[in-house]
This record gives structure tokens, C-alpha cells and sequence, in this order.
């Protein structure tokens, strides 16, 4: 089981730490000099958020806190109390620093659109721009821009929502019909796999667009509002509620991997004959392989979870006929040992030649979606959300946005492949089978071989 050390409160261990501000001056003064930020007190930490005309708070920073903070503050409470605290100043002052400002909520729109969702942000951003505006002719320009792209990026996360529900609809598989067409021997009523692509590469590249597709729509603060609950130490009320935890495209993402594996498994089961069953499993497993080539560990681990399912994983006759040497390879790279050791090492590998790439094709790197939900869910559990004396336990949150935001990174990766809408339409909407009918195909392609097996066929029948 995964494992993640909680942070302690004198010790920051990121890459990318940051420190108080050292402008004497600025709002975050009582943070300045010394080690970096492992905890302070709400107000402090908000504080340290807010622009000066000298003072402006590193990226890594603002982007912390921004994910982390609506566990604590509404973020239209947090709007508001920036508001108050900047463009309520004169006009003067404004002037000032009006560009910082303008660089904040840039920043904020760009990483968390979805906050702007809710018709009081919009009024407290429409506020602050009638109150910036006015102070340089520019300003008005700068605004505009922010709004229309957040507009933009709203309107493809509604757009990307759409899809899934649609997508969902069309998936819903027709288990009995295929049942039914299976038991009888009639024809089948669906095409296989090898019949729409019979190239791994190509299925490899088809597989790394729709993995592309679902992380482009996952927000940051899905992984926050996936695992909200109620802190022992925090006194103050939960900031949203359930209806409010939209982890609508993270949960569909997680819907995809299941999908995966039941279809690879649908797929392997359903050949009537030894020899054509054989042949989809070294298919699979070359798929598996170029996945891996490609830097794609979510389908090369839904392929291989698929294959290891009971109802395909008893085929033994099937197994024997397979070439199954490449196969072992990729089941050791990806096996769980050492806390996925192999995996890790992997994905580090991926993650540097993907830094140092000239070609789109080599900076491709999708995490094994589910290992990163259960580390984060690890580092959740383990660490308080506050301190005993109140204080919020900042270095947990800087450990979180250091595995969520490398997962950013990674997700704003285009796909450069060609789409090949056949094959999409397929992965999409051929019909799996459920846990049962896996069972049942299998049974009926090779005969239990125990008590236990036949008694289950018996019943399935």
C-alpha cells in the first residue's frame, strides 16, 4: 500500500519551497527572513497572498494556497477579503499596485476557472474591475483579456462535461443482449477489437488521446474536494458541501480505467477458439508495451489489470498457446512491490525525458491515475489540517500542490497523434461484460476445473 511521510511542522521538503516575503515592507513582513512557511494562522497566510507595490508572492505560493485554502474559506470569501484588502485602498494606491492585483487574479483564473463558476465570484470580479479599471486606461484591456479567456475556459469545461455524460450514455452496455447472442452461438453482435485496428502502435496512440483528453478536463481542486471531510482540529465548519464537491471529471477518469479493464478482459473471453483468443492476448500485450514506449501508465496498467482478472487469468489452455515473455516484462515494471518501486522508478524517467524532449511525441506522461489518487488520499489521512495551536498545517499543503501540480504540468500536454474516430467510437462503446458474463464466456471457452468453478457455472447458467 502506498505511503506518503507527513511533513512535519518544522521541515519543508519541495523542490520548489518558498519563503516568506523579503520585502520588509510587505504584508507577509512576519514571515520575511528565516525558514520557509510550515505553518501560520489563516489571516497570516492570506495576508501573505495579498500584492503590494513592492511586495508580490511567488508563484509556487499563490498556487498552494489557492488549492488549498477553500478547505478553510469559501473562495468567495476569500475573494471578498482580498477585495477589502487591496482595491478598497485610494486610488492612489491602486494605481500602484493594480498590475500585482491583475497578476493575481490571472493566476487564479487560469489555474482554478472552476472557482468562477458561481455567480458571486463573477459579481466580486466584475466589483474589482470597476474598481481597477478606472485608474489606468490599460487596466481595461488587461481585464477584458482575463475575462474573455476565462469565459473561453469555462465554456470547454462545460463543453468536456457534456461529453462525458454523452459518452456515459452511449457506454452503457448491452450485457444480456451479448449474453444471450453468446450462449446461443449466434453471430456476434458486435465487432472485435482486432476486426477495427490490428495495429498495436496505432491502438497505443488512440488510447494516450482519450487518457489526454479526460486529464485535460480534471481541475486541481478536484483532488482537494475528493478527500474533504471533517478535521479533528479544526473547529470551523466544512467551507462547501457535498453537493458542492465537483469531482465530476475525476470520478469519470477513474469510470475510464474500469472501463479498460473489462474491455481488454471482454475481449480475450469472447473468441470462441483457443487460437484467435491467444492472438487478442499478444495483441494486448503489445498494446500494453507501446504504451509503456509512449509514457502512457494508465492504460498500460487498466491493459494489464484486464489481463490478470480471474475469468481471463484461468484460461490456461489459452495462456499456453500466447507468446507471454513481453508480458511478464510490463507486469514487472508495474508491480506494486516496494510501494510500485518499479513503477516509481519508471515514471521518474518518463517524467525527466519528458523535460528534456524536443519532439511532443517524447513528453507524454500519464501517471498510473489511480497510485496518485491513493497517495494523495494517504497524505490526507495522515496529516492534520491544523495544528494543535490552530495554525494551518502548511507544509502538508505544500506537499500536495507538489504532487498535484507536476500532475498539472502533465496534463497540459496535447495530444499529437491522429484521431482515428472508428477506433474512439469503439473503446467508447463497444459492449464489456460484467464480472458475471467475464465468467461465464470463460467457462464456456475452457471447462471448470474444480468444485467451486462448476458450481458458479451452474449458477450463471
Amino acid at each position: 500500500m502506498p505511503q506518503t511521510v507527513c511533513p512535519a511542522a518544522g521541515t519543508m521538503f519541495t523542490p520548489s519551497g518558498f519563503r516568506g516575503p523579503q520585502e520588509a515592507r510587505g504584508p507577509g513582513a512576519c514571515l520575511a527572513e528565516g525558514p520557509p512557511i510550515t505553518s501560520a494562522s489563516l489571516d497570516t497566510l492570506i495576508q501573505h497572498l495579498v500584492p503590494t507595490t513592492d511586495y508580490y508572492p511567488e508563484k509556487a505560493y499563490v498556487f498552494t494556497f489557492l488549492l488549498s485554502a477553500r478547505l478553510f474559506i469559501s473562495p468567495p470569501e476569500l475573494l471578498a477579503r482580498l477585495l477589502s484588502l487591496t482595491v478598497s485602498s485610494s486610488p492612489a494606491k491602486v494605481r500602484k499596485f493594480g498590475p500585482k492585483i491583475l497578476q493575481l487574479l490571472t493566476e487564479w483564473t487560469e489555474t482554478f476557472p472552476t472557482d468562477f463558476r458561481e455567480e458571486k465570484m463573477v459579481g466580486l470580479f466584475k466589483d474589482i474591475i470597476h474598481r481597477i479599471a478606472p485608474c489606468d486606461e490599460a487596466y481595461w484591456k488587461t481585464l477584458s483579456q482575463v475575462l474573455q479567456t476565462l469565459n473561453q475556459k469555462l465554456a470547454a469545461i462545460a463543453q468536456g462535461e457534456e461529453c462525458i455524460v454523452k459518452v456515459n450514455a452511449s457506454s452503457v452496455s448491452s450485457i444480456s443482449d451479448k449474453l444471450v447472442a453468446f450462449k446461443t452461438k449466434s453471430p456476434p453482435i458486435q465487432k472485435e477489437m482486432l476486426s477495427i485496428c490490428n495495429d498495436p502502435y496505432t491502438l497505443a496512440q488512440q488510447l494516450t488521446y482519450i487518457e489526454l483528453e479526460h486529464l485535460s478536463h480534471i481541475g486541481p481542486e478536484e483532488f482537494v474536494q475528493a478527500f474533504v471531510q471533517k478535521d479533528k482540529l479544526d473547529s470551523t465548519q466544512p467551507c462547501f458541501s457535498e453537493q458542492k464537491k465537483k469531482t465530476t471529471n475525476l470520478e469519470a477518469y477513474v469510470r475510464w480505467f474500469n472501463r479498460l479493464c473489462y474491455l481488454v478482459a471482454t475481449e480475450i473471453c469472447m473468441p470462441a477458439k483457443k487460437k484467435q483468443r491467444a492472438q487478442v492476448i499478444e495483441f494486448f500485450i503489445d498494446v500494453a508495451r507501446e504504451c509503456f514506449n509512449i509514457g502512457n501508465f494508465n492504460s498500460l496498467m487498466a491493459i494489464i489489470s484486464g489481463m490478470n482478472m480471474s475469468p481471463v487469468s484461468r484460461l490456461k489452455k489459452t495462456w499456453g498457446k500466447a507468446k507471454t515473455a513481453k508480458f511478464f516484462i510490463l507486469e514487472h515494471q508495474m508491480d506494486p512491490t516496494g510501494n510500485f518501486y518499479n513503477y516509481r522508478t519508471a515514471l521518474r524517467g518518463a517524467a525527466h525525458r519528458s523535460q528534456t524532449a524536443n519532439s511532443n511525441r517524447e513528453k507524454i506522461v500519464i501517471p498510473f491515475f489511480s497510485l496518485l489518487i491513493k497517495d494523495i488520499y494517504f497524505l490526507n489521512e495522515g496529516c492534520a489540517n491544523r495544528l494543535p495551536n490552530g495554525h494551518v498545517h502548511f507544509a502538508k499543503f505544500v506537499e500536495l500542490a507538489r504532487q498535484v501540480g507536476e500532475f498539472m504540468t502533465w496534463k497540459q500536454m496535447e495530444c499529437p497523434f491522429e484521431t482515428d474516430r472508428s477506433i474512439l467510437h469503439y473503446l467508447h462503446t463497444a459492449p464489456i461484460f460484467s464480472e458475471d458474463g467475464l465468467y461465464l464466456a470463460s467457462y464456456e471457452s475452457e471447462s471448470p476445473e474444480n468444485q467451486v468453478e462448476k458450481d458458479r457455472w451452474k449458477a450463471l447458467r
